[in-house]
């Protein structure tokens, strides 16, 4: 095994143990339609993450996509996605992924699901498809993201005891009603527990942020990690329509609506992956590095999600040999998006790599469409990163 990929699999155990971190994809994908220009011609890269998104560039028209993940955890869940879809109603699957809970749910999973599935997925559903059979907690209350979830809506309900008023917001028919309803809301919601709660590791942790991302929010952001957190909750719930933000809603709630909700959980989409788009769907475990050393084709169109942030302080070598082999696998007019946690990716100036038997700095072979990319940020409906980036990467 190379070093760097023993060392990525060390990191990978350090931030997220044995756990299924995301039940959902907290990456908002109606930017990267906008960007990526998606075609049939492309070869598409992204981290699974919930797999969500994976489905949405397929429904983009991606000719292929790649998912590819360190944890096996991540892909087990996509898998099980890709299963569900082939192999459920409509009604059984929107039950299942769309609110949360599937009755019968281990009887189905025995007889329909898990054929489909690698052996390691497998061995996850088998001890875990009870996620979707519990009557009164939905499957988006578990995993770590999950689980922190649950804890807000135990406070909504027990300590702010604001339930009506939060679903009153979440279903606001106007901007102005919204703000309104956020206005009276925020202090009792935003109280010393919770920002004491966000400004903890522990907290963070949960929610997937390890602690070199929290540090660059704390040096860049005025006011560190909770001022951060305030903001962006400000501007979701006062400066953005609610009405479509299906992240939010599942995360308060446990589950979405008919009409709030990903696109693969939309019925036209559900018959668009079943009739042959799940086809070109590839799910790997490993690193990116891992994958590309592998790979043999090119790839036209990566998805970084803010995985980068994890890299930019011990680990940079990994770094920099994950950027070589992005290079070394880039088709012509290869399109790169990534997110931070930080206002800027200043780390990324110090990468260098070699093309062509010269050595280069990262910045000199990227394009950076800098004005786009603050844009369509505004308009993110996640709003939990700092910022965003585009870049095009220079044709060998």
């Amino acid at each position: 095994m190379p070093i760097s990929e023993w060392v990525s699999r060390r990191v990978f155990q350090f931030v997220h143990g044995n756990n299924l971190v995301y039940n959902t994809c907290w990456e908002d994908p109606r930017l990267d339609r906008q960007t990526l220009n998606l075609t049939s011609q492309d070869r598409l890269l992204v981290i699974t993450s919930a797999g969500c998104n994976a489905l949405d560039y397929l429904l983009a028209g991606a000719g292929h996509v790649y998912a590819v993940d360190m944890n096996p955890r991540q892909n087990a869940l996509l898998e099980l996605k890709a299963s569900a879809i082939r192999n459920l109603s409509y009604e059984q699957f929107f039950d299942m992924f769309g609110r949360g809970h599937l009755p019968m749910a281990e009887s189905l999973y025995a007889a329909k699901l898990r054929e489909n599935l690698s052996a390691q997925s497998r061995k996850y559903w088998d001890r875990w498809i009870k996620f979707f059979d519990h009557p009164k907690k939905s499957f988006y209350f578990r995993g770590t993201s999950g689980t922190f979830a649950h804890m807000v809506g135990n406070y909504i309900d027990k300590v702010a005891r604001c339930r009506g008023e939060i679903n009153e917001l979440l279903d606001a028919s106007s901007l102005d009603t919204q703000r309104q309803l956020y206005a009276d809301l925020k202090e009792k919601v935003w109280s010393k527990t919770l920002q004491f709660a966000m400004n903890r590791d522990t907290t963070l942790s949960l929610l997937g942020v390890p602690k070199a991302q929290r540090k660059q929010i704390d040096d860049q952001y005025p006011g560190g990690i909770v001022k951060f957190v305030e903001d962006s909750i400000d501007t979701v719930f006062s400066k953005l329509p609610i009405q479509d933000n299906y992240f939010w809603r599942v995360y308060i709630t446990g589950s979405y609506t008919p009409a709030c909700c990903p696109e693969y959980l939309k019925p036209e989409n559900f018959q668009k992956l079943r009739d042959g788009l799940l086809d070109q769907l590839t799910v790997r475990t490993d690193s990116v590095e891992g994958f590309l050393r592998k790979h043999q084709g090119t790839i036209s169109r990566f998805v970084l999600l803010d995985h980068m942030d994890w890299l930019s302080d011990h680990y940079f070598p990994l770094l920099e040999s994950e950027w070589q082999a992005i290079l070394e696998r880039a088709a012509p007019n290869t399109r790169i998006l990534w997110r931070s946690g930080g206002l800027r990716t200043d780390f990324l100036n110090d990468v260098t790599v070699t093309r062509n038997g010269k050595s280069y700095l990262l910045p000199e072979l990227l394009t950076y469409h800098t004005d786009l990319a603050s844009q369509l940020h505004q308009l993110d409906r996640v709003h939990t990163y700092g910022s965003f980036y585009i870049a095009d990467l220079a044709n060998a």
